[in-house]
Parts: structure tokens; C-alpha cells; sequence
């Protein structure tokens, strides 16, 4: 059965696409499930983080649109297994143009584009902002995991977040998987106080495993390929294993 997955966010630098793209790289070549991410963010970072030109390809938005079909939009990757939707700036305002300006039901086009695919996970990297994609993804996902970083802009997001999910989940289903860290230093001074703040946020919604900060990240990003192609062995590419472990263990 199709799980869809939305990686969210209150601010930028929290790791929630490079989190978007090790969850779902990981998923297809050591779980070998069937994955499509889909970058709905109009920064793009995910598209070049898997080799894509976004202004050479059509994103989600001529989809929602109505104008093309999902499967005239999907990339394979370098990945057996990972496919993309990429992103171009056109997503910033798709819901002001065209078919969708007009539709006072637009946030749940994308719900109604997803449908049942061929694909096991469908993975969506949102915009680190609580804006009309960031809704739309929440309610085609029904599941949400939530990226942080232990700093005070990072944890103070977290409330704003919640309240933005609660206010959907009463609409529409939504369960959040849990709350993933990345950037984490184990002799971190403040490392208390943040996780006290997610466990009051999201109770028992923080995973075990924390992705710890390293280099070989945006090395990676810079040849186009996951972490798991460039440094398989690297710390970062054993957090993302055992946080893929354990997100299956949770679903």
C-alpha cells in the first residue's frame, strides 16, 4: 500500500531536503521499495541535489494545473528504484495562475493528482514556510515527519508548526511520524534544553536516531548524487540508515 510522506519545516537549514532525498535513496537501494520524490519547494535544492536543471524540466505545477500528466513530469534518477518530480520557480506561484486561482478547493488538487501510483513511498520535500504548497502537501501526505536542528530559531519554529498541523489535522487526516534532528553534536551544551522543547511540542515523536553534522552532505550535493553513492561509509550515510530503519518500524 502507497505511503505519502510529507518533510516539513517552519525554517530553512533544518536538513529537510537533504533528509527528503537520504530517506528516500536509502528506501529504494537498500530496501528496495519503489520511490518518487517530489521537490515542491521553488528553491529547488532538491532537484540539484539529484543532478536536475530546474529551469530544463517541468515541475508539479503544469500537473496541478491540469495541463500535463504526473508521468510526463517524474525523472529516474541515478538510483534503480528513486524516481523525481523536480521544481522550478513556476510552484512559488501556482496557486494564483491558471485553473487553480479560481478553485477555492486548490490545496487538495495534489491529494487528488498522487492518487494510487505504482510507487511504495511517494516523498514530498515542502517549502520551509507554512504557505499554500506546504498545506497541500500535508493533506496529499496524511503522514508528515518534521525536520529540526538543535538551535533556538530551529526549536521555536516547532511550535508554530504544530499549531499549523493541528489546524489541517482537524480537516483533514494527518499523522506526524515523528521529529527527526539533524546537525547533531553529542556534546551539544544546550542539547537538554532543545529536546525537552520537542518533547513538549511533539510528545514521544522524537526518533533515536539523530543525524549528526558532516561534510561529505554537500560534497555529495555538489556531483548531483546521494551520500550513499559518494561516501557510503561516511557517519551521515549510517544515521540515515538507521533513521530509514526506523521510520519503517514505526509505519
Amino acid at each position: 500500500m502507497q505511503k505519502t510522506i510529507a518533510i516539513s519545516s517552519f525554517k530553512g537549514g533544518t536538513a529537510k531536503t537533504s533528509t527528503t532525498l537520504h530517506l528516500g535513496a536509502a528506501l529504494a537501494k537498500y530496501h528496495k521499495k519503489k520511490v518518487l520524490l517530489i521537490d515542491f519547494d521553488a528553491q529547488a535544492n532538491l532537484t540539484t541535489g539529484l543532478g536536475f536543471d530546474p529551469d530544463e524540466n517541468d515541475s508539479m505545477a503544469p500537473v496541478l494545473q491540469g495541463t500535463k500528466e504526473l508521468k510526463e513530469v517524474i525523472k529516474k534518477t541515478c538510483i534503480a528504484n528513486l524516481d523525481l518530480v523536480p521544481a522550478d520557480t513556476w510552484l512559488e506561484r501556482v496557486e494564483v495562475t491558471g485553473s487553480l486561482a479560481a478553485d477555492r478547493y486548490s490545496h487538495e488538487r495534489l491529494r487528488d493528482v498522487l492518487g494510487p501510483t505504482h510507487y511504495d513511498f511517494i516523498i514530498i520535500d515542502t517549502p520551509p514556510s507554512l504557505c499554500w504548497l506546504t498545506e497541500s502537501a500535508l493533506i496529499a501526505a496524511k503522514l508528515s515527519l518534521v525536520c529540526a536542528t538543535p538551535e533556538f530559531y530551529s526549536i521555536k519554529g516547532l511550535e508554530r508548526l504544530s499549531q499549523f498541523m493541528e489546524s489541517i489535522g482537524q480537516r483533514h487526516p494527518l499523522h506526524i511520524l515523528g521529529v527527526v534532528l539533524s546537525f547533531w553534536n553529542l556534546r551539544g551544551k544546550s542539547n537538554h534544553a532543545f529536546l525537552d522543547v520537542i518533547e513538549k511540542t511533539f510528545p514521544q515523536k522524537l526518533f533515536k536516531a539523530k543525524i549528526r553534522r558532516d561534510i561529505s552532505i554537500s560534497e555529495a550535493s555538489i556531483f548531483g548524487k546521494p551520500v550513499f553513492e559518494t561516501a557510503p561509509t561516511c557517519r551521515a550515510a549510517e544515521d540515515y540508515l538507521a533513521f530509514t530503519k526506523e521510520i519503517l518500524k514505526r509505519l
